[in-house]
């Protein structure tokens, strides 16, 4: 089948705007919606910019409106300031973007971050993605210090609690209404003999329900990792997006491949940027085809595209892949 799958919508009687609320709307799909429905998603990343000025956020973000099923604001990568990613990601709910906003236990204690919860909640921010974050020493501020005062599993583990009994874990209530869907991350490998995937486990068992993986532009080893993941009984408790990136240049590539823990780029890939006329073109080429490809694998949810410093392919990238994939509800 071909063409490019249309959302879900759903009637509801009232429908919250950033102007308000009108008597008769349409409610789009959400993120957990269309992974429900074994919908195959295509995500994408913001990094939010060092600036004051909303407008530089938006036109990032504008571009995947209508795009990507969720677009992903980042919180301090690089472990270095951008403009807030509770307030960023509040922005994008404004203009009618699904935003997934990721919240690190490097910068902030328990009480921050469930003061964090609680803000994206009012701000109407369903899909949250639990990180250590990068040490300050990778950063432009090493004397900065690191706080780590819950890791992602303690983290997922008070947003799940927020959220079923609607008290904070000193037993307080929590005013008004929590719907979270919580994430995690984790690196595909190629699992050698009796490999059990139990860091993954333990994040599902905290209240993980979906994962986004770092980059892994190898269709073998997402077959085997999920295949493995199937067999441990972890395929069928969440879901899993593979991470891929639209390469810039050979030398790119190489950096990923030998710098970014947890990424897998394959020698093939390098040289064939490598013989490339137009680097960019090619590796545009390259995502398209693995997003195509992972559809098809078993257990693989869909896609998240991280393109650091080559944004402007993303919106190409989505709009071509999605043509011949059109993975919807079961009948």
């Amino acid at each position: 089948m071909g063409g490019i799958e249309t959302a879900t919508i759903f009637p509801i009687v009232s429908l919250a705007t950033s102007t308000g609320f009108c008597d008769l709307g349409w409610m789009p799909a959400t993120l957990q919606d269309k992974l429900r429905d074994q919908r195959f998603v295509i995500t994408a990343e913001v990094t939010p910019p060092v600036s004051a000025d909303r407008a530089e956020l938006l036109a990032k973000a504008l571009p995947l409106k209508g795009l990507a099923d969720a677009v992903n604001i980042t919180d301090g990568a690089g472990a270095r300031p951008h403009l807030g990613a509770v307030t960023a990601a509040a922005m994008l709910v404004e203009q009618g973007i699904e935003p997934i906003l990721q919240l690190t236990c490097r910068d902030r204690n328990r009480i921050a971050l469930q003061s964090d919860l609680l803000g994206a909640a009012a701000s109407g921010i369903r899909n949250l993605l639990m990180l250590r974050g990068d040490d300050p020493s990778a950063g432009d501020q090493p004397d900065a210090k690191a706080v780590f005062d819950l890791d992602p599993r303690a983290l997922l583990a008070t947003a799940r609690r927020l959220r079923d009994t609607g008290e904070l874990p000193t037993g307080r209530k929590i005013g008004g209404h929590i719907d979270f869907f919580l994430g995690s991350a984790d690196n595909p490998i190629d699992p050698p003999a009796g490999w059990q995937p139990t860091g993954l486990q333990a994040k599902v068992d905290a209240g993980a329900q979906f994962v986004q993986t770092q980059f892994c532009m190898d269709a073998g080893i997402v077959r085997r990792y999920m295949a493995r993941l199937a067999e441990c009984g972890v395929a069928d408790r969440l879901s899993i997006l593979i991470g891929i990136v639209p390469l810039h240049s050979a030398k790119s590539a190489r950096w990923i491949k030998e710098k970014l823990f947890g990424a897998v780029i394959p020698d093939a890939i390098i040289d064939r940027m490598e013989r490339a006329s137009d680097p960019v073109a090619e590796g545009r080429r390259i995502c398209v085809d693995m997003v195509q490809e992972l559809a098809d694998v078993p257990h693989v949810a869909g896609v998240h595209i991280m393109a650091p410093g080559n944004d402007v392919v993303v919106p190409q990238v989505i709009e071509a892949a999605r043509v011949g994939i059109v993975r919807l509800a079961p009948a």
